[in-house]
């Protein structure tokens, strides 16, 4: 199968234009009979239902937490960016497309990165119209600050909440849509299958985590925006509850999966303390404006990080990217950490961290205006540390954040499955190999307000005709039967282990093998790893009660099901990607200096997986990447 992203014709520049200007139209009339799916409550998939039912359309929208205000979109702290140049210090569009497709090494559509840009303008309006609270300056205007792998200012942000006030103001739209009756809101639900009719997507299999029930639900097409699979690690900067299983089921159905091993290692997470551990928190990447990272220049440093004087003390991402310092790309830094670390330069009880320091910025601008900037986040530290980083330097740590890879889509966030969509960090589609800070925010409110209402439209013009799906039409109840003996074995195996233990081993063998570094042998090991792993889950795994009922064991057990299968495409990937670039770093292919050695020759490809079924390998189809507007060039932040 050959892909076909649909990237439109003309500059890059007029690509979205000409795309918006030729799609089709669904008149007023048509659109009340016309239901579309959204899986997913977070930015994505809040702006995507709130923006659909504006427009017309029903929408069945479905969560698995308590509330839409509790998708994951809250735990982005630092920013989103936006090419407004307010700072008046160079910043265009092109610019941004630039950092973005750099950042990422390469590894991107230019056109889907250029859209990108180009429509964070619009969404910074939007924003400030929906009331989130930016950060001002003096005179009132919008204030911005810097974000790793740039040069410019162009991070707009609610002082370290800026996920949350962006979310704020997208449930307030999805709800107004919930009080008119457009949009019919399921909390608490979780998706389990996607339906396919004549080989479109039609609808939906859920389980209400409250009762138990199975339910079937029909539409004209289907939007996932259920956010990455960084949990699968076990230890990572993510929610509890995040995982891949919306998009795995949908894989498994026909959708390619693309880079699924280009997983990003966040730098400014903090330490693991114990093994009693489940998550790790996250401290925002908007610190590194102001706190320098250091190590002791002396291996196993006991002293206290004041008692250590200047000249003793290794500013080493000054030291070796001196043009971008503290705020190198999350990719390098996470590894610059990682190799001190290693190296055993790391502090902390488990020498497993590195300083991040503001007692200069302290001294420059002045304890009240660095708490001003980053109070909430200061706080946090504290409540969980017991340490003033206000007098002493923070402690961080490398941690598992983004994921990069998705579901493949095509320019119009389509999916391989004909009106399947995927929004947000679902897909893979802006980042490359690696993302850069405060893009994430950015990709999913551009996705959902500014996209996909264009080019969902464009598919459901040619669904006008298709009556609405009763539910007992035999694909759907072929499908609830698979769900249903799927949920019962996992129940009847009734061995001696929890999900949660096998997560835990899983989290460690990909963070060995398939994390900040990856060789060929260890790749090997891990696959061979996992698969005895996956066998012993379903020999010895313990769920406790039944499918019928609230059940957050078999949640669990069904979600880590599908982690033993992503996980080993994870290493597949990682293994035929012979090069480095960006989060993927082999270490068979690095410079002298020991920098990411990218194989542009023979790798300059999205790696999109298709799923052959169960226990048999999955082919690999590439999606060449072209670049007309920039130069395919060594990433160098010196």
């Amino acid at each position: 199968m050959e892909l076909n992203a649909k990237i439109p014709p003309g500059p890059l520049k007029d690509k979205w234009t000409y795309y918006k200007d030729h799609a089709k139209l669904v008149n007023p009339a048509n659109r009340k009979k016309l239901d579309v799916i959204v899986v997913g409550t977070g930015l994505a998939g809040s702006s995507i239902a709130s923006s659909l039912a504006e427009m017309g359309y029903h929408v069945t929208s479905f969560c698995f937490q308590d509330s839409a205000r509790r998708a994951h979109s809250v735990a982005a702290q630092g920013g989103v960016n936006a090419a407004k140049n307010y700072k008046n210090d160079g910043d265009s569009t092109y610019r941004m497309f630039y950092d973005t497709i750099k950042g990422g090494d390469f590894r991107s559509r230019e056109a889907n990165v250029y859209r990108l840009a180009e429509c964070s303008a619009q969404l910074i309006d939007q924003a400030v119209a929906q009331g989130v609270p930016f950060g001002r300056e003096y005179g009132g205007y919008l204030n911005n600050r810097s974000f790793g792998g740039v040069q410019v200012s162009r991070t707009f942000y609610a002082r370290g909440q800026t996920g949350q006030q962006l979310l704020l103001g997208a449930y307030q739209s999805l709800m107004r849509q919930v009080a008119a009756k457009t949009v019919s809101l399921f909390t608490r639900h979780e998706m389990l299958d996607v339906v396919l009719v004549d080989g479109k997507a039609r609808g939906v299999i859920v389980r209400n985590l409250d009762t138990g029930e199975i339910e079937r639900h029909t539409a004209h097409a289907v939007i996932l925006a259920s956010g990455g699979f960084g949990k699968i690690y076990y230890l990572s900067t993510l929610a509890m509850g995040c995982n891949a299983s919306a998009i795995w089921r949908a894989h498994k159905k026909g959708a390619f999966m693309a880079c699924p091993s280009w997983t990003q290692v966040h730098p400014t997470s903090l330490p693991q303390s114990g093994s009693y551990q489940s998550k790790l928190t996250l401290m925002s990447e908007s610190l590194r404006n102001d706190g320098r990272i250091w190590v002791p220049l002396k291996s196993n440093e006991n002293r206290k990080p004041n008692d250590i004087p200047e000249e003793e003390r290794d500013y080493y991402l000054e030291r070796r990217y001196p043009a971008f310092g503290n705020l190198a790309p999350r990719d390098i830094s996470s590894r610059a950490a990682k190799e001190r670390i290693d190296a055993g330069f790391g502090v902390g009880p488990q020498q497993n961290a590195v300083y991040l320091d503001f007692s200069k910025a302290i001294k420059e601008q002045g304890k009240p205006k660095i708490k001003e900037k980053y109070g909430n986040l200061f706080d946090m530290y504290h409540k969980i540390t017991a340490t003033d980083a206000y007098a002493e330097p923070m402690m961080i740590s490398p941690a598992a954040h983004f994921s990069m890879g998705g579901l493949w889509v095509d320019y119009e966030l389509m999916t391989t499955i004909p009106g399947l969509f995927a929004l947000g960090e679902a897909n893979f589609a802006d980042h490359g190999a690696n993302r850069l800070g405060a893009n994430s925010l950015l990709q999913a409110c551009v996705d959902g307000y500014f996209v996909a209402p264009y080019t969902v439209s464009n598919y459901l013009s040619g669904e006008i005709k298709e009556p609405r799906l009763e539910i007992d039409r035999q694909e759907f109840v072929d499908a609830e039967v698979a769900v249903r003996a799927h949920l019962s074995k996992l129940v009847s195996i009734n061995g001696s282990k929890t999900a949660d233990q096998y997560h835990k081993t899983l989290g460690k063998l990909l963070y060995d093998y398939c994390g900040l570094s990856r060789s060929k042998a260890g790749l090997l090991k891990a696959i061979g790893e996992i698969r005895e792993l996956r066998k012993d889950f379903y020999e010895n795994l313990k769920v406790s009660g039944d499918e019928d009922e609230m059940n957050g064991e078999l949640e669990k057990a069904g979600r880590v099901s599908d982690y033993l299968e992503v996980a080993e495409l994870m290493c597949q990937d990682a293994l035929t990607r012979e090069e480095s670039c960006g989060a993927h770093f082999r270490e068979e292919y690095q410079t002298p200096e020991g920098e990411a050695l990218r194989n542009d020759e023979q790798f300059c490809f999205v790696s999109a997986w298709q799923y052959q079924g169960e226990d048999k390998e999955e082919i690999l189809i590439p999606e060449p990447l072209t670049f007309e507007n920039v130069e395919l060039a060594v990433r160098s932040y010196k």
